[in-house]
Order: C-alpha cells, then structure tokens, then sequence
C-alpha cells in the first residue's frame, strides 16, 4: 500500500510540472524511482516498463553537462539489466552496459559515487559474458570490481556485495580457464563475504550458497575431503534459510543433491546416496512441466537413480533412470548445449539394462544413440576418445550376439582412432589398450575358427590349402598386436592389484594360444623329436611366460636379481628344465610337441614359481 501511496503522490507532483517547468526533470525521475521500488516488491512488469520511460524521459532533460546526469544514466543502466533479467531481451543488457559506460565517465576517481558504476557496469559485463562468452567483458569486470573493492573499505555497508561479484567472476574464470590461483580466491573472497553476513543478514543465504558451489568445485579439482565437507554444511545451512516457496529453494536442493552424490562416489555411504535421491526428487517438483531446466532436474535423478542401481542392482531403479533420461532427451533437442551428456547418459542406463537382462532393443539402441554421440564430438573434442570407445565397445557386444564381422572391423576402426586421442600418459590409455586388445583378439579367434571349419569342411586337396601354415599366418597379426597391447597395459599397472593380475592372465592366456598356432602336432607314425628341438621349444615357451612378469625378479632359491636374460638361463640351469626335456623326449611323438600336455602345464607354472618379484 506505501508503495502504492508513493507512486501515486509522485504522479501527483509530475502533473504540477507539466513540459517546460524547471523542476519537470525531477518529478520524472521521482516518479520512476517510486516505480522502480513498487517493482522490486510486487515484481510488476508494467511498473518497470513505465520506470524505464520515465527515466529516459528526465534523461532527456539532462544534456551533457548537468550535473544530475550521471544520476539518471546509473539508474536507466539499472532498470534495463534488470529487464534484462526478466525478458532476456540482449538489447536492454547492451543499453546497460552503454549507460553504465556514461555514467563511470561522469563520475571519475573522487566522486563520491563512482564505486556504484563500478560495481554495476562491472556486474552487467559479467551477465553479458554469460550470454556472448567474450572473455574481454569477464576480464573487465574483474578489473572494475577489484577497484571498488578498493573504495569499499573496511565497514562500508556495500563492502560484502563487491566480495560476493568479485568471487563470482574469478569463479567464473576459473570455470573457463581452468587456473587455480582464481578459484582459490574465489574461497577466500567467499569466506570474507559471508564473514560480513551473520546469522539473520537478509543475503547470507547467498553467500552461503557461492561459497559451497566454490569449496565443492575445490573439491573436484583438488580432492581434499574438508572442502567437500564444509560445502555439504553450507548447502544445509542455505537451504535451512530457504522455506517452501522460496525461489532459490530449487537451486539449493540440486547442489546439496551433487554435493552428496559427490561425497558417496569417494566414500560409499548409501545414505549420502539415499538423500540425493530423495532432494533430486524434491527438486522434480518444483520443476514442472514447461520449466525451462526441467531437463536439469530430470537428468541429476537419473543419474543418482543409476548409481544405486550399481550399488544395490534394483532393476526399477535403472527402468525409472532410463524413463528419465528419454524424456530428458526430448527436453533437448538439435542443438542443445546439453543434449550430447543426455545422449551419453542415457547409452549408459540402456548398456546396464542389456548387460543385465539380455534385450537386444536395449543394445540397438545404444548403438544408436551412441553413434548420435559421437557425432557431437567434432574432431578436436576433448572427450572424442571417449566416445570412441563407448561405441566400439557396443558394436563388440553386438558382435558377440550376432556374429556379424562388420561390428567388429567397425569396433576395431574406432578403438584405433581411440588410442591415437590417448597418447602415453593420457588417464584412459590404458582402457583403451585394453579395449583394443579384445577387439583384436576377437577377430583373430574368429578367423581361426572359420578356417577350421572350412578346412575340415573341403575335402583332400583344398583343405590341406586352407588349414596351410602359411595361409593362417595372416591371422597371427592380430594375435601379436593384442599381446603387444596387453603388455603394454600391464606396463601402466601395479603389480598385486587384481586389474594387474586380470591383465597378466589375459596376456598368458595369449601367449597359450599363439604358442599352440606356432607348434604343429605330428601324426602318430611320427619320429621322435629331437632334443635339440624340444629344448627349443621349451625356451620359446620359457621366454613367452617370462614376458608377463616384472623385468627384475628374485631367484627364490639363489636370492639372486635376475633381468630378463638372467632369469631365462636360470631356468634352464635348473632342474626343472633338465626333467622337462627327459620327459619330454621319453613321451609318446605324437604328445611330445602339443602344448596342452600336462608337460607344458608343469613348465609354465615351474617358470613362474622359480621367480618371485622384490618385496
């Protein structure tokens, strides 16, 4: 009603000025004051608009030179970013930041109210800079609120609010940027805000929150616990100011929700996980339909709903994360800036689901999807290898379930663009070793196996051509590379952990194998093979078993470190290798050359037992 009162008695004193009186320019700016106040309370358009009018209007009776100009171009350049706001129309923000150019020229170093354009033209450069991405209005707005912060001194009221603008542009930066010393600031201009806000200030509830979004982003690059913990007990804090009703209730509910999700992911605690879900549900409801980041909240419950999928293998939970992500996705259409994280996101949940239940719709539309993904990654994309290999590693299943070569040589296609985006000391070359590895050594089971059949399949002649030596070396290339790509994994892991002993068994399991292609069993009227080529083949097999050990192993009977080439003549100085060759040479021809002899067994495990890595 005050307000009410005060515009009306303002439109009153504007009639008493009518065009031409001397004090019309006052009246005008009076009455878009009063207006101005009556919007920041009801939040009626119509009275911003009419502010708006009313200053241009006294503006225009304040040329250059009036000492009141500068008055009126602060608080047009205030009512047009506030519309801004609003409606999102780009030119009140430009018109903004114009006037607060104006504005800072009238009011240079001394005048008393040159912290104000500072701090306003500083703020709608970093608005623009959210809307244009132009780092040239970021850096200007630091600049411009690092010099009001130096008229702020020490218990000016305004003092908190130049704290807050600064840490949100370093933050800001930060994001873009990537350099620490900005976010580290950030925290501290954080803690100085909310220092100057105590319990029952009417803003701590917005420092609170700043500040959490700060110290959670430390987190993420820094990984020290406490930052995370004190940005869980803000989140509390800031939402405990916020009851139902309150427009930033939202917000607040879907950053304790990542908080927590956070905090599970490095510490496991169900309940943290349990909550998130429970505040990602909250945050739904107060995202209904039509709500622009609908899609936000959508995604955020989807992905925790996934999470306890994973940890507690309730089918409903990933049925409903799958149910979320599609309507997230049609939420997002060509286009939009979040559209390839839903498609990602959503590839995930369907891989789970076939992983889990076998439906091959759920793969097919992985593949799908997966493909839609990558076309988002442009070359040049950070996170291409990724999606890469998300793909490949779909048309490998598929492969698997349909037997169709073509998934596989497109598997192993991408898995090699893959590698080249993962270059030594890239954090996902070794899936990406790994991944090849399987692709390879898929396709080189494959092969050997139609040949087989076709070999027993032809009679006479053709079969003898194609079961041939020298047809199926082709096939081995295959076979070397995966070995090859398998030590190398091995090379990236710890000895003792059980990805480093899943790794060695594989990299066994292929030098079995290729070992077996290599060696040809004689027929039964065979004559004995000589000692020279069992010995022969003992040492290749020696040699082949050594590689997936350490380079520098201990002799467990001498105590003595051995290199490679030492801890194969240690083997075959040992007794072992002198009852393998006798036994051996006194078995039946036609066993003594096959490697799945229980002979061949004793040699592999007699290699590794005689060799024990250093404590």
């Amino acid at each position: 009603m005050a307000s009410t009162d005060g515009v009306a008695c303002r439109r009153a004193e504007l009639r008493c000025c009518r065009i031409g009186h001397s004090g019309r320019d006052v009246a005008l700016s009076k009455l878009a004051e009063a207006l101005y106040d009556r919007f920041q309370k009801e939040r009626k358009t119509d009275d911003l608009n009419e502010a708006i009018a009313s200053h241009r209007a006294a503006l225009e009776l304040r040329p250059p030179g009036n000492k009141k100009r500068s008055s009126s171009l602060s608080k047009l350049a205030i009512c047009q970013s506030d519309r801004y706001g609003r409606q999102g129309a780009v030119d009140d923000l430009e018109e903004a930041v114009t006037l607060g150019r104006a504005a800072l020229d009238l009011r240079p170093p001394g005048h008393p109210n040159r912290y104000v354009s500072l701090y306003n033209l500083a703020c709608d450069l970093r608005t623009r800079f959210g809307k244009q991405a132009d780092m040239h209005d970021l850096e200007e707005a630091i600049e411009l609120h690092r010099t009001a912060l130096g008229l702020h001194l020490s218990g000016h009221p305004d003092r908190s609010s130049s704290f807050l603008e600064l840490a949100l542009c370093l933050s800001t930066r930060y994001h873009n940027q990537g350099v620490v010393a900005d976010l580290e600031e950030a925290v501290t201009l954080g803690h100085a805000a909310l220092d100057l806000r105590p319990p029952g200030h009417p803003d701590r509830g917005i420092s609170l929150n700043s500040l959490a979004c700060d110290l959670r982003r430390k987190f993420e690059k820094q990984a020290d616990m406490r930052d995370l913990e004190e940005a869980i007990e803000l989140h509390r804090a800031t939402l405990a100011l916020l009851p139902t009703g309150h427009r930033l209730r939202l917000s607040s509910l879907q950053d304790l929700a990542l908080c927590l999700s956070i905090r599970y992911d490095s510490q496991g605690v169900v309940a943290d996980l349990e909550e998130a879900v429970t505040l990602g549900r909250a945050a739904l409801e107060l995202h209904p339909l039509g709500h622009p980041d609908r899609s936000i909240s959508l995604t955020n419950l989807a992905c925790d709903l996934r999470r306890r999928f994973e940890k507690q293998a309730d089918i409903p939970d990933l049925v409903e994360a799958i149910q979320l992500h599609h309507v997230a996705l049609e939420l997002r259409p060509s286009g939009h800036p979040l559209r390839l994280s839903s498609l990602q996101y959503l590839v995930l949940c369907l891989r789970d689901r076939y992983i889990n239940l076998g439906v091959a719709a759920d793969l097919e539309e992985a593949i799908t999807l997966g493909r839609a993904a990558l076309g988002l990654h442009s070359s040049g994309h950070p996170d291409r290898g990724t999606s890469l290999n998300s793909l490949a590693c779909d048309l490998r299943r598929r492969f698997q379930q349909q037997a169709d070569m073509r998934d596989l040589e497109e598997a192993i296609e991408l898995q090699r663009a893959a590698l080249a985006l993962h270059p030594p000391g890239h954090p996902l070359r070794l899936p990406s070793l790994q991944n090849l590895a399987r692709s390879l050594s898929d396709r080189y089971t494959n092969q050997r196996v139609v040949a087989n059949f076709c070999g027993t399949a032809l009679p006479g002649r053709a079969a003898r051509a194609v079961r041939s030596t020298g047809q199926l070396d082709r096939y081995t290339a295959d076979l070397d590379e995966a070995i090859a790509l398998e030590r190398d994994a091995l090379r990236l892991l710890t000895p003792g952990d059980r990805s480093y002993d899943r790794s060695r068994r594989r990299l066994t399991a292929r030098l079995q194998v290729k070992m077996r292609s290599q060696v040809v069993t004689p027929p039964s009227n065979a004559s004995p093979s000589t000692n020279s080529d069992i010995k022969r083949v003992i040492r290749n097999v020696a040699f082949e078993t050594l590689q997936t050990m350490p380079t520098r192993l201990l002799h467990t009977q001498t105590g003595i470190l051995c290199n490679r080439d030492a801890q194969l003549s240690q083997f075959m100085n040992s007794e072992h290798y002198d009852q393998l060759v006798s036994s051996c040479a006194t078995c039946d021809p036609s066993q003594q050359m096959r490697l799945d002899h229980p002979y061949w067994c004793l040699d592999i495990l007699s290699v590794r037992h005689a060799f024990s890595p250093l404590g």
